[in-house]
């Protein structure tokens, strides 16, 4: 049996009246290391480049969100899912389409990297500097919320 068809990447038109990534929705995976946080240098050529986000994408028809944003930080910071332990979820829902952000704790032997081209870099960045970068416009919207949520995480 071979891997099921990437069938999720392309553009939908959003009822929000925005246009979004991800024809099926989209995932992606905050990951956590004590007082920080793991964030990606998005390369300036993809969608919003140049900006800090966490690694996520497209999610297609077959994945659960958890699933997509595991495949999605496999393939963009290098890590598996036994490198890791979910402890959370956020959902952003737009009517047909939705984001899911997997929150997660890294354990020990975690060793994100900057896996593909759509990364420059990636960095453990301290909660509380996290807003002083220029963030991906979505994430920057949403992390006052999600550092709220990760306050009541056990």
């Amino acid at each position: 049996m071979g891997m099921a068809a990437r069938d999720g990447d392309g553009w939908i038109e959003c009822s929000c009246g925005g246009k979004h990534w991800g024809l099926h929705g989209a995932a992606g995976l905050l990951l956590l290391r004590g007082s920080q946080v793991l964030l990606q240098h998005r390369a300036p050529w993809v969608h919003n480049g140049d900006t800090w986000g966490i690694p996520g994408g497209a999610r297609d028809s077959h994945e659960s969100y958890l699933e997509a944003a595991l495949r999605e930080a496999h393939e963009e910071i290098g890590i598996t899912a036994d490198e890791i332990e979910v402890i959370g979820e956020s959902c952003q829902e737009h009517g047909a389409w939705g984001y899911h952000t997997i929150i997660a704790l890294a354990h020990e032997r975690c060793d994100p990297i900057a896996a593909n081209q759509e990364s420059i870099e990636v960095r453990w960045v301290e909660r509380s500097d996290v807003s002083t970068l220029a963030l991906h416009p979505a994430f920057s919207k949403n992390w006052s919320m999600l550092l709220e949520l990760i306050h009541t995480l056990p």
